[in-house]
């Protein structure tokens, strides 16, 4: 093994392992069902009539550019991007703060705050734990030795 192959498997640029392998998977997940919501959305919007076809565009434009940028930091994370980090745990946030609507208010929806919840959770957890950290660093983060 080379000394550039060696350094980077101690610094976990190959490492990860099992939680960064689930990671993906999640965001791999969580992209697939916002492409659904998405083409949910897309077949709602021609086959009902909104109460305002404004709005509905603009909730629609939303959910496309979500299911861009989630798609994107999962396809991201197999290539060890640094930058999908950031990009997930904000998603992880903003699906975090859904959830909590879900759950609450008078169209409150238990089992579509939990399904959200959920995920958001074990996400965030994931994302903060060392070796995913260590998984997705910059080569020039790691000290000289």
């Amino acid at each position: 093994m080379s000394d550039s192959e060696s350094s980077t498997s101690v610094h976990g640029r190959h490492a990860g392992g099992p939680l960064f392998t689930a990671l993906i998977i999640l965001l791999f997940i969580e992209a697939a069902g916002m492409i659904a919501v998405t083409c949910w959305l897309v077949v709602d919007l021609f086959t009902l009539t909104p109460d305002s076809y404004t709005s509905a565009i603009a909730i629609l434009v939303l959910a496309i550019l979500a299911s861009i940028w989630i798609s994107a930091v999962a396809v991201s994370s197999i290539r060890r991007a640094p930058w999908i980090r950031a990009g997930a745990v904000i998603w992880q946030i903003l699906q975090l703060s859904v959830a909590v609507g879900a759950l609450q208010g008078t169209f409150a929806r238990a089992d579509i705050g939990l399904a959200l919840l959920i995920p958001s959770l074990l996400g965030l957890v994931l994302l903060f734990m060392p070796r995913v950290v260590a998984a997705v660093k910059r080569p020039d983060e790691y000290p000289a030795e």
